[in-house]
């Protein structure tokens, strides 16, 4: 069974909505065909389209599920952008990078354009952090168009998971990452290793028309309950994370057992 609590949209913000799923197997099932969806449905209606990627337990599990399904051959990979919402700064290959992840879970297995996924570069590219920072916030300069009025493109679509603390992408509350106005930082000092990442800014994933917070486990819950209250984002990343026309809570049951009943009203299955 999914719940869902429906909110609206008020003004211009984007106020969440909530999926709940039975189980984090579902829930990673779901969100694959979810997407699927969405880029077929843009594709068909502009062309092209672009997602953000995240990491993670459910993140990587979401990707590995859009490559197990036939349906996956609906999207037309080689008309998809690709981007990170943050990466460890770690070499190429590393276990631990995102992209590494991805690329073993769908990217490898799927026909995407090698020049049309952009990747957060390590130290074996020659490049600090902070360079590695800089020359991200350039592509992504490059790549935003007269209408996305900013120095991102406007995302179709953005992967975020959340963290028991709330952290999503590389923002962890109370660090400077979070009062960083440019649209691409380095982290220095993560709590959560490897200490140095490259992330995206809020103002970076507040471009984005759709975002997405994927999150499961009992861990989770404490912090879902939070970013779905009145919590500032400094303290609280995950409260800042909105999408300008659509923002989706896709949750299982464990990480979903705190919100408060006031939030909605439950679906049909």
């Amino acid at each position: 069974m999914t719940r869902e609590i429906v909110a609206e949209k008020v003004g211009s913000v984007s106020v969440p909505n909530v999926v709940v799923h039975r189980s984090a197997d579902v829930l990673a099932k779901a969100v694959a065909a979810r997407i699927i969806t969405r880029l077929v449905d843009i594709q068909s209606a502009r062309g092209s389209a672009s997602i953000v990627l995240t990491g993670g337990t459910v993140g990587i599990a979401t990707l590995a599920a859009i490559a197990d399904t036939p349906a996956r051959d609906a999207v037309d990979w080689r008309r998809l952008d690709v981007w990170w919402g943050d990466e460890r700064f770690l070499p190429s290959g590393d276990k631990e990078r995102n992209e590494t992840g991805a690329r073993e879970a769908l990217l490898d297995h799927v026909d995407v354009d090698p020049e049309r996924v952009h990747v957060m570069r390590g130290p074996d590219s020659g490049m600090t952090a902070e360079e590695s920072a800089e020359s991200y916030a350039a592509e992504l300069r490059a790549a935003a168009r007269p209408e996305d009025h900013g120095p991102v493109p406007s995302f179709d679509v953005m992967l975020l998971g959340m963290g028991p603390d709330a952290h999503v992408a590389s923002l962890f509350p109370g660090m400077p990452a979070l009062y960083d106005t440019r649209s691409v930082v380095a982290v220095h000092g993560s709590p959560k290793p490897p200490p140095t990442r490259i992330s995206l800014t809020l103002p970076s994933i507040q471009a984005a028309r759709e975002v997405w917070l994927v999150a499961a486990g009992e861990e989770k819950s404490g912090a879902v309950r939070l970013s779905l209250s009145h919590s500032g984002p400094v303290q609280v990343p995950a409260a800042g994370a909105r999408g300008r026309g659509r923002t989706l809570f896709l949750l299982d049951r464990a990480a979903a057992a705190k919100i408060p009943p006031e939030l909605g009203r439950p679906a049909s299955p």
